[in-house]
């Protein structure tokens, strides 16, 4: 069993995310949509990067929960009601995400939005991982 991260030299450098994860054997987890919602079920955090940061950690949480760790994760998709906000943050969240996760990035993609579920909530992640 294992996971390998794809960066071919013909593509532009992969910054951040990997451009292709190819995983062999194990168990496939996927996790839900994250948002920065605390235990209560409210939206905490008033800026991108501080509920970038509990989104991180929920869905984090909820590997955890499945026996995961993040080297374990595939795939991010990233969802976000203001692009432009998002890569104006973009150096402060690889630091959150190399605190949180480690440098093991999985394939990834930012998503704009016109709102989600809670309607306080800025960013939300989901994501599939293997856990070998």
């Amino acid at each position: 069993m294992s996971v390998e991260r794809v960066n071919p030299p013909g593509l532009s450098p992969a910054t951040g995310f990997s451009h292709a994860v190819v995983a062999e054997g194990g168990r496939l987890v996927f996790l839900a949509g994250q948002t920065a919602l605390d235990a209560s079920g409210t939206v905490v955090g008033e800026t991108l990067p501080e509920q970038f940061e509990r989104a991180l950690g929920n869905l984090l949480a909820a590997l955890a929960g499945a026996g995961g760790t993040p080297a374990a994760l595939a795939r991010v998709t990233v969802y976000a009601v203001d692009v432009a906000q998002y890569r104006r943050h973009a150096a402060e969240l690889g630091r959150i995400w190399r605190r949180l996760a480690g440098r093991d990035y999985p394939a990834m993609a930012v998503i704009g939005v016109v709102r989600l579920w809670d309607e306080q909530a800025l960013v939300e992640l989901d994501g599939v991982a293997v856990l070998l």
